[in-house]
């Protein structure tokens, strides 16, 4: 434990300036502040991305559908139970994301998974939502 405040768990937690603060006076551990280890905002905004895309039922009901192969928009209207400019605007989204690819055929636009690590991640959230209940 420790006698500074919000430090204990017990009570409120302490700001990201106060933290600074205190590891600049030598409060902290031993060594420098390791500013490397900021992360840079591209990286945020591109992760953000998938998340917000992944953060939608409709948009997790498609990549679900899309894990047995591709299928084109109007299938995933039927699926979704859903108009076409719902249906198109939230695979929109997850092309922006990189998490569908699409193939036209004619006049018709077929959609896929475009990497297996989209599968991967929700794999993961399905392991971590069954640890919770």
């Amino acid at each position: 434990m420790t006698d500074q405040p919000g430090l204990d768990g017990d009570g409120p937690s302490e700001s990201a300036s106060g933290t600074i603060n205190r590891m600049s006076e030598g409060a902290c551990c031993a060594g420098t502040f390791p500013a490397n280890r900021r992360v840079s905002d591209d990286v945020i905004d591109s992760e953000l991305t998938v998340f917000k895309a992944l953060a939608n039922e409709k948009r997790l009901r498609i990549i679900e559908a899309l894990r047995d192969g591709e299928l084109c928009a109007c299938e995933l209207e039927t699926i979704l139970d859903a108009p076409q400019s719902t249906v198109g605007s939230h695979l929109s989204k997850l092309r922006e994301a990189g998490i569908v690819r699409t193939r036209k055929e004619g006049k018709w636009t077929y959609y896929r998974i475009a990497d297996t690590a989209s599968l991967q991640v929700l794999n993961l959230a399905a392991a971590l939502g069954e640890d919770e209940q």
